[in-house]
């Protein structure tokens, strides 16, 4: 018994595209859920009786262009963890300690006016008035040395 290449290629491309949804699903990359469309197209070219070698030029063009063209607007559209913020400008500027910083504890520093909680990244306890630099800005918490 041998079966239809038709019947073969639309088990084909099913796998294909539960392959693809199933890489794209892990990693998030958009990357492999153009080729598990190109293979939704491909089958549905398949169940049409089109013949096997468009079916796989289509397969492969319409990955190709999805990749190519549609992945860059939809990573843009999807970029929602990426937080602009000044912040950064603050490392390396000097401030004032406000509320006394233990060491290995929180306080409070000012810089151009505003107010940060504060972390010594050494082992001093930074008294009140005592001058800061920040060397750098985890989360909303500035890590600063006593200068």
């Amino acid at each position: 018994m041998t079966l239809d290449p038709n019947a073969v290629f639309l088990i084909i491309w099913f796998i294909v595209i539960l392959i693809a949804a199933f890489i794209e699903a892990t990693t998030m990359d958009l990357t492999s859920v153009w080729f598990a469309v190109g293979a939704l197209i491909a089958f549905i070219l398949g169940l049409l009786q089109v013949s096997v070698g468009i079916q796989v030029a289509v397969f492969f063009g319409s990955s190709i262009i999805l990749l190519l063209s549609v992945r860059p607007i939809a990573k843009n559209y999807f970029k929602t963890n990426i937080v602009g913020t000044n912040a950064d400008r603050l490392v390396g500027k000097v401030g004032s300690c406000t509320k006394e910083i233990p060491a290995g504890g929180r306080g409070e520093v000012k810089i151009h006016g505003s107010y940060w909680s504060a972390i010594s990244s050494g082992d001093d306890i930074v008294n009140v008035d005592d001058k800061v630099e920040v060397l750098a800005i985890e989360g909303n918490k500035l890590i600063v040395v006593k200068v």
